[in-house]
C-alpha cells in the first residue's frame, strides 16, 4: 500500500449504539486517535491507519470503523447520489476479480428505500471501475471482500470502506444468548459508566447476580486482563481491502497478544455470576472459555434469594454488583417483577454492604423496588428500548447497623395502608368464607380509590385487575401504587409471586374485547358449590368464571331440578353446569341447550361439561349468533338465563349488541321461548340500566338484585341487575 494511506491522517467514522458517542469519543483518544465531533450514533474522527486498525481490534464500543471517501451536501436524487460515487478512484480500494456489498442507510425524498440507495451506490462503483477499464465486480451482499459504508441524512452523504466487516459488537464468544441478549458494546458500556475501570484500578472486584448467559462479567473480565474484545476475530473488513497493510496489522496483533497473556497473568480481581438457570450458566462458562477468561470468572448456581458473599472474598474486600434484570415489557410479568427488584435490593443489601450497585432496566419504576436510592442515573437505549442505568450506594436495611436482613417487608406508608386494608378483608370473609367453602371470591374491589384494583382470589392463586386510571391522574404516581400492591399481595397472602396475575381492565372497544391476552394455555380447576371448573387466569381478559354470578348461579341450581333449561349468551357455561348438577336432594335439570357465538367459550363450556360428567346427548352447546337463533327456535323451557354482554359488535354478529338499547327485543323473544309457569333469570352489568317499563307491563317481573350479590360483592351493590321475569296468569 502507498506510504501517504499508511502515515498521514485520514478521516474515518466509528458508529456506535445511541448514548454511547461521549464514551466512545473518550475509548478513541485513548487509542490514538483524533475525535472531530460526535453525531447521532457515531463519532468522526482522524488518524492514522494504525489508529484505525487499533480501533478494529481495541473498541469496546464501536459496531463499525469506516474510512471515509466522501462527505458531501445537497445530495438529494439518485443522480446526485450517483455521481458523487463516481469521484472515488475505487480501482484503489477494490482489487480486481474481488466482490462487493454496500450497506445504505438514511433516505431523501426521492431516495425512499435502502434496498435503491444502495443499488445506486453500486452502480456508481461500477461507472467509475468502467472509466478506468477494470471490469465489473460481483455482488455478495452475505459474504463479501469489501463492504461499503454508505449513510444519507438530510442531504449529506457519507461514503467508505468498512473496515470492520461485521459489527465489531459481535466478539465471537456468544453461541446461544438466550432471551434477550444484552449486547457485548453496550455492556461494556454499562460497566464504563458504573465505574469498573477504576474500581478495577483500586483492585476491587466484580459480582453479577443475575448473570445469564455471562456478557457483562465476561466483557468485565476482558478489561481486567487488558484483551482485546476482537483478538479471537479471524476476518475484519480491511481484510478484502486493496489498500490492506498485513505487516501493519500483524505487529498490532502481537502487541495485543502480548497484552492479553501479561494482563490474564497478572489479573487478581474477582469476578462472580450467579443465576439459578443451569441452562443459563453452562452458555456462560462455554462463553467464558471462548473468550478466553475461563480462569478469571467463577460461575455459581444460587437465587436472589440465596445471593451470599462469596466465601473467596474476606469481609473487607469492595466492589461493584452490576445486574441487568428483566424489564417488564408485558404488563402480565410485573407480579414476579416486582419480588425480583425487591429481592436484588434485598440480596445485595445482606451480603455486600458498602459496595456500588449499578442496574440497568428498561423501567426505572421497578427500580425503585431495590430499595436504594440511585445518586447517578444514565439514559441508555437497549435496542428499541429506552432505558436507564442506575447506580446506588449499598446501604444497609433502614433501622440496622448490620447487613443482616430487617424484619418485615420494607413498605411505604401508601403500601402499609394498602396491606391493612388487604388484611381487613380477609378477616372480614373469613367466617363466610369457612362456612360456605367458597375457594374463588373478591378480596379488595378499588376499597382505597388510590389503588384502583379489583383483586380475587382462585384458590391458591390471584387475579388482579387494575382499572386504567383517569388521566387526572399522575401516570408515575399510579404505577408506583401498582408496584407496592404488586409487592403487597404475595406478602400479605402468603403466596409466590408467580401465582399472582395482573391485566388491565378498560373500556373495550371494537376487536379489542375479544383479543387473546396470552397464549399459555395455563388453565387449572376449582370448586363452586358441587361444580368442578376449569379457570384461565392468564390468557384472556376474563377467566372463564364471573364471580359476582354465583348467588345467581346457585339460585339457578335450586331452581333447575327437572326442568329443560336454556342458557343464552352462555360463555363458559358455567351456569349450566350449576344447572344440570342441580341439589344432592333434588338433582338437576333434565337437558339443557347453551348459545353463544364464541368457538373458544363453547369449547371450555364441553370441557366444563365433561368435567363434571355431563351427558353431551342431553347437555347440547349451541355456536350461534343469541337473537338469531331466538327468532327460529321453537323449543319451549322451563327455566332461561339471559345474562347478555352490555355491548358486543362481534363480527360474526349481524349488527352491534347493546343491553340498554336492545333488551326489550332480546326479552320478547325470550319470553316466547319460555314455558306456561316458567323462569326467565335476565342479568346484566351495564351499571346504569334501566328496564323498560313496558314489559313490566306485559310479565310479571321482580328485581332481585340485592339478592344477588355474596359478602364480597357487597361493595358494589350496582355490579350487575337481575330480575325474576314470568308470563302473567292467564295470559
Amino acid at each position: 500500500m502507498s506510504e501517504s494511506l499508511q502515515t498521514e491522517p485520514h478521516a474515518f467514522l466509528a458508529t456506535c449504539p445511541k448514548g454511547l458517542e461521549e464514551l466512545l469519543a473518550d475509548e478513541l483518544r485513548a487509542l490514538g486517535a483524533e475525535p472531530i465531533k460526535t453525531t447521532v450514533a457515531g463519532v468522526h474522527f482522524q488518524g492514522d491507519l494504525a489508529a484505525a486498525y487499533r480501533a478494529c481490534l481495541w473498541s469496546r464500543l464501536a459496531n463499525r470503523i469506516v474510512l471515509c471517501l466522501v462527505r458531501e451536501e445537497g445530495i438529494e436524487s439518485p443522480d446526485s447520489l450517483r455521481q458523487a460515487v463516481t469521484t472515488v478512484d475505487w480501482a484503489r480500494h477494490l482489487r480486481a476479480g474481488a466482490s462487493l456489498a454496500v450497506d445504505f442507510h438514511g433516505r431523501s425524498e426521492q431516495i425512499r428505500h435502502t434496498r435503491f440507495g444502495a443499488q445506486t451506490v453500486k452502480d456508481g462503483v461500477v461507472d467509475a471501475l468502467q472509466t478506468a477499464g477494470r471490469p465489473r465486480p460481483d455482488v455478495d451482499l452475505k459474504d463479501p471482500d469489501l463492504r461499503l459504508y454508505a449513510n444519507l441524512h438530510r442531504g449529506r452523504l457519507t461514503l467508505g470502506v468498512d473496515l470492520s466487516g461485521e459489527s465489531l459488537h459481535r466478539r465471537g464468544y456468544r453461541r446461544d444468548v438466550g432471551h434477550a441478549p444484552l449486547k457485548e458494546n453496550l455492556a461494556a458500556a454499562l460497566l464504563l459508566r458504573a465505574g469498573w475501570q477504576e474500581r478495577l484500578r483500586a483492585g476491587e472486584h466484580l459480582v453479577d447476580p443475575l448473570c445469564g448467559a455471562g456478557t457483562l462479567l465476561i466483557e468485565a473480565a476482558l478489561m481486567a486482563a487488558d484483551m482485546a474484545p476482537n483478538l479471537s476475530r479471524v476476518r475484519f473488513g480491511f481484510h478484502g481491502w486493496a489498500q490492506h497493510d498485513e505487516a501493519l496489522w500483524a505487529e498490532l496483533r502481537r502487541e495485543a497478544e502480548a497484552r492479553a497473556s501479561i494482563g490474564r497473568k497478572r489479573c487478581r480481581n474477582r469476578l462472580f455470576g450467579f443465576d439459578q438457570s443451569p441452562p443459563a450458566l453452562a452458555a456462560a462458562k462455554a462463553n467464558a472459555m471462548r473468550a478466553g477468561i475461563p480462569a478469571l470468572v467463577t460461575f455459581k448456581g444460587a437465587s436472589l434469594e440465596q445471593l451470599q458473599r462469596p466465601d473467596e472474598l474476606d469481609e473487607a474486600a469492595q466492589g461493584l454488583v452490576i445486574a441487568n434484570p428483566p424489564y417488564g415489557e408485558r404488563l402480565g410479568e410485573l407480579p414476579e417483577l416486582v419480588a425480583l427488584y425487591a429481592e436484588l435490593g434485598e440480596g445485595v443489601r445482606r451480603a455486600f454492604p458498602g459496595w456500588r450497585l449499578a442496574v440497568f432496566t428498561g423501567n426505572p419504576d421497578l427500580g425503585h423496588r431495590i430499595g436504594l436510592r440511585a445518586d447517578k442515573q444514565y439514559s441508555l437505549k437497549n435496542g428499541p428500548l429506552d432505558a436507564k442505568l442506575l447506580l446506588m450506594n449499598v446501604t444497609p436495611a433502614a433501622g440496622t447497623d448490620s447487613p443482616v436482613k430487617a424484619e418485615g417487608p420494607v413498605r411505604s406508608e401508601g403500601a402499609q395502608m394498602f396491606a391493612n386494608r388487604l388484611e381487613k378483608n380477609r378477616k372480614r370473609l373469613k367466617k363466610w368464607l369457612k362456612q360456605s367453602g367458597e375457594t374463588c371470591y373478591r378480596l379488595y374491589d378499588a376499597d382505597m380509590p388510590e389503588y384502583a384494583l379489583a383483586i380475587d382470589v382462585y384458590d391458591d392463586r390471584v387475579h388482579v385487575q387494575e382499572y386504567a386510571p383517569p388521566r387526572s391522574v399522575n401516570a408515575d404516581q399510579a404505577q408506583k401504587r401498582l408496584f407496592d400492591a404488586l409487592q403487597v399481595i404475595p406478602e400479605v397472602l402468603g403466596i409466590d409471586s408467580s401465582r399472582v396475575v395482573i391485566k388491565r381492565r378498560e373500556k373495550q372497544s371494537g376487536k379489542e374485547q375479544y383479543r387473546k391476552q396470552a397464549s399459555t394455555g395455563e388453565r387449572f380447576q376449582v370448586r363452586e358449590g358441587r361444580a368442578r371448573l376449569w379457570v384461565n387466569l392468564r390468557d384472556y381478559l376474563d377467566t372463564g368464571l364471573f364471580l359476582d354470578h354465583r348467588p345467581v348461579r346457585r339460585m339457578l341450581a335450586e331452581m333447575a331440578p327437572g326442568t329443560r333449561f336454556l342458557n343464552l349468551f352462555c360463555y363458559t357455561a358455567v351456569a349450566t353446569v350449576q344447572a344440570a348438577l342441580g341439589t344432592e336432594e333434588a338433582g338437576g335439570a333434565s337437558d339443557s341447550i347453551s348459545v353463544d357465538l364464541s368457538n373458544t367459550y363453547l369449547e371450555w363450556a364441553r370441557d366444563n361439561f365433561a368435567l363434571n360428567g355431563l351427558d353431551p346427548a342431553r347437555h347440547r352447546v349451541v355456536r350461534d349468533d343469541c337473537l338469531r337463533w331466538l327468532e327460529t327456535a321453537r323449543a319451549q323451557f322451563d327455566l332461561i338465563f339471559l345474562d347478555p354482554p352490555t355491548f358486543s359488535n362481534s363480527k360474526k354478529m349481524d349488527g352491534t349488541l347493546d343491553v340498554q338499547r336492545d333488551h326489550g327485543r332480546l326479552l320478547e323473544l325470550a319470553m316466547a321461548r319460555l314455558a306456561p309457569g316458567g323462569t326467565l333469570v335476565f342479568s346484566n352489568n351495564q351499571r346504569r340500566f334501566q328496564l323498560d317499563p313496558e314489559l313490566a307491563e306485559r310479565y310479571a317481573v321482580q328485581e332481585i338484585s340485592a339478592k344477588t350479590f355474596d359478602p364480597d360483592f357487597q361493595r358494589r351493590p350496582d355490579l350487575h341487575h337481575c330480575f325474576l321475569i314470568r308470563h302473567r296468569e292467564g295470559a
